[in-house]
């Protein structure tokens, strides 16, 4: 955007406005590193419980020690974290793009009848909240804590990628399926070798970032009695103590939880950077060349 145009759009700040916002900037940031400063001095004094014992400080060494035995990060990490949470969004997350990319087409198809099963299918587990339906899942179906918690997640982020997908195809140009037709494709074939890919493309990082919440959900399998982080989290404060070691351990699940998490959140931006201006110049060469389009669906195809 050149200068011109922004001085249309807004003006320019003077002297005494950019001094205001630098005051404004600086005040903030020393309010907000104050108040850390406080939390965590405040977290390290000693407190007194409902029961009248007294706690040391959080910082002190002693609610930490526990930190040195192997077993304790052995239940987190490979218990909790892969074996537990991991193992159970990632096939989740390929069930519910599977799911995704089916629920996507069904609404899309050309029949009406199929059209609108697909759309109460889609309202209706979209509708449901996940751990209702990972109870229901358990208790109704007899299934165990994995499963119920896979097929929960795996249903409910499917409906929620299937209508991304759908989006996507939506916002394409009408000259991608004509360009398609034209060449004597079918409907079908239109759909899976033009649309389909370039919409895939566009909406991957969404996809992503609900993989990201898909993953976070997984805590809540904690209700279902499944195995993860957090419920391992819950047993190890019990064996240890939970008066003792509770806000240390959850200090820990919260790290990794957010470590995990922001490395997928780095993933999706990271995917949005590569393929958000590739995927719209992709578009755009197809749209003033229509018979290219062809051509890079069969080379996607091989």
């Amino acid at each position: 955007m050149s200068a011109s145009t922004a001085n249309v759009l807004y003006d320019a700040p003077g002297p005494k406005a950019r001094r205001l916002s630098l005051i404004s900037s600086i005040v903030s940031a020393v309010v907000i590193g104050g108040g850390f400063i406080f939390l965590i001095w405040k977290l390290g004094q000693p407190r007194t419980t409902v029961n009248g014992a007294t706690l040391t400080g959080l910082w002190d060494p002693s609610r930490w020690d526990i930190f040195l035995d192997s077993a304790v990060w052995q239940g987190l990490i490979v218990r909790g974290l892969i074996m537990g949470t991991l193992r159970a969004a990632a096939l989740a997350a390929v069930l519910a793009l599977l799911i995704g990319v089916v629920l996507c087409f069904a609404r899309s198809a050309p029949w009406r009848w199929v059209r609108g099963v697909s759309a109460v299918v889609l309202e209706f587990f979209r509708g449901m909240p996940v751990l209702l339906m990972m109870l229901f899942i358990l208790l109704a179906l007899g299934t165990n804590g994995y499963t119920a918690v896979v097929a929960a997640l795996a249903i409910y982020n499917g409906a929620i990628i299937g209508e991304a997908l759908r989006a996507g195809i939506n916002a394409l140009p009408k000259g991608q399926r004509e360009a398609g037709l034209s060449l004597g494709l079918t409907p079908f074939s239109t759909r899976i070798l033009i649309e389909f890919p370039q919409a895939f493309r566009q909406m991957l990082p969404i996809i992503v970032a609900q993989l990201v919440v898909l993953l976070k959900d997984t805590s809540l399998a904690y209700v279902v009695a499944y195995p993860e982080i957090l419920r391992i989290s819950y047993q190890l404060k019990d064996y240890f103590g939970s008066t003792t070691y509770s806000f240390s351990i959850f200090l820990v699940v919260l790290a990794i939880y957010l470590a995990v998490n922001f490395s997928l959140s780095a993933l999706a931006r990271w995917i949005a950077k590569r393929s958000g201006p590739r995927a719209g110049a992709h578009t755009e060469t197809l749209i003033q060349d229509p018979t290219l389009a062809l051509d890079q669906a069969e080379h996607d195809v091989r």
